[in-house]
């Protein structure tokens, strides 16, 4: 049985901020994870009963936020995470130069859907769930192509830093 979604979200989209806002801190964030609610309330709509909804997106919004949470509290303890944000914020043109040639490298021998990933996750700062869904991979398939890229780095890392 369909349910009809848009009026839900009409329905239920305040409570869900609400709920995502008190947990997040931040509204941004809960407007993100408020979406993210509504697209796995889409995602099931033919398995779902129209009985206790404000519930079950209590639930759902609920989990979406502690995974963002959790996701955020994750501290990146790699080194490569570090260089790759130095290279992203650097403002010396010679530096940049040098940053760009560093990307192109590591990026000539791999597939776009690589590159893509890269971006959405280091640029864009999706999850690896997040990612995972947009490029149609597997969590395990997007984190084993990130393990590479920063296998590639460190091995390029003493000719470029």
């Amino acid at each position: 049985m369909d349910i009809d979604v848009e009026t839900i979200y009409r329905k239920y989209g305040p409570m869900v901020l609400r709920r995502c806002t008190y947990l997040l801190k931040n509204e941004q964030k809960a407007l993100d994870a408020m979406q993210d609610t509504f697209v796995k309330l889409l995602r099931y709509q033919n398995k779902l009963h129209t009985r206790a909804l404000s519930s079950l997106l209590y639930r759902i919004a609920t989990n979406v936020c502690l995974n963002i949470i959790r996701a955020e509290t994750r501290k990146p303890n790699t080194l490569q995470d570090d260089i790759l944000c130095q290279i992203a914020c650097r403002d010396d043109q010679e530096q940049r130069f040098f940053h760009k040639d560093l990307i192109n490298t590591i990026f000539q021998s791999e597939r776009a859907s690589t590159k893509t990933i890269a971006v959405l996750h280091y640029v864009d700062g999706l999850t690896l769930e997040q990612v995972s869904r947009e490029v149609k991979l597997s969590v395990s398939g997007v984190r084993k192509r990130l393990r590479q890229l920063k296998s590639k780095l460190k091995e390029k890392k003493e000719v470029y830093l």
